[in-house]
């Protein structure tokens, strides 16, 4: 996968080049650039922004260096890949678009600042997409984010295939309790269940508390969760215990 981002900040991105994302890098999973629309803007003062026509608070960032910026990247790459802009104003960011994203061979990122956006640039991208409702100063962090969680997802990113699939809302329900060695740490102990070896016994455990902590924490899910029949025998298990607790 190749992705590029337009940045007004590419310092900003160091951090992409450690832990998993630096590795993909390293063993030429991930082709990652950063350009810096600033060095394309046409103004002598090198300025990106202007005042908003007809009023309003704060600047915007003008057409013409983001439009350059996007020529230079897709002569350099051949195309421009699915562009997608940082906006607060886009559909909120999941693992159902993570994995979508991860499917493509080529992402463009714009990354802007200040007030917002000239409402031409948005004839560039393909995409648009928030953290959620609120507002950062920049697109950075939501590009990095974006980029982090799709990344993860590419095979032999994470050297186990089955650790993204089994991750939180991968399947639709939030991950299960797990637990390493010591098996009796300060009287905190591991469920008997994980330590029988019995697989079957294992695997029911996990599932019924995936289902608890989805039902706990985020019971939002379980609305476009299918409920298996299953499903609602340890649903109404997990709800009558949290009644005789």
């Amino acid at each position: 996968m190749r992705i590029d981002v337009l940045s007004l900040f590419p310092n900003m991105f160091a951090p992409m080049r450690e832990s998993i994302i630096g590795k993909t890098v390293e063993r030429g999973l991930v082709d990652f650039n950063v350009t810096d629309f600033r060095n394309y803007t046409d103004n002598k003062h090198h300025k990106v922004d202007d005042e908003i026509y007809g009023g309003g608070q704060g600047m915007l960032l003008m057409p013409q260096p983001l439009f350059d910026a996007m020529d230079a990247v897709e002569k350099e790459a051949g195309n421009r890949g699915r562009v997608i802009l940082m906006d607060p104003a886009g559909k909120t960011f999941n693992q159902s678009i993570a994995e979508e994203l991860a499917k493509e061979e080529h992402l463009t990122i714009i990354a802007g600042h200040y007030e917002g956006y000239d409402e031409r640039i948005r004839t560039l991208v393909d995409d648009e997409i928030s953290l959620g409702d609120f507002v950062l100063t920049g697109g950075e962090l939501g590009a990095m984010t974006v980029i982090d969680a799709t990344v993860r997802l590419l095979d032999e990113a994470l050297g186990d295939e089955r650790s993204a699939v089994d991750e939180s809302f991968s399947t639709g329900l939030l991950e299960y309790p797990q637990y390493t060695r010591p098996a009796d740490f300060r009287g905190l102990k591991v469920p008997d269940v994980l330590l029988s070896g019995h697989h079957a016994n294992i695997a029911k455990w996990k599932h019924k508390e995936a289902l608890r902590r989805t039902y706990q924490r985020r019971p939002d899910l379980l609305a476009d969760y299918v409920l298996t029949t299953e499903d609602q025998k340890l649903l109404k298990e997990i709800k009558q215990e949290e009644q005789n607790d």
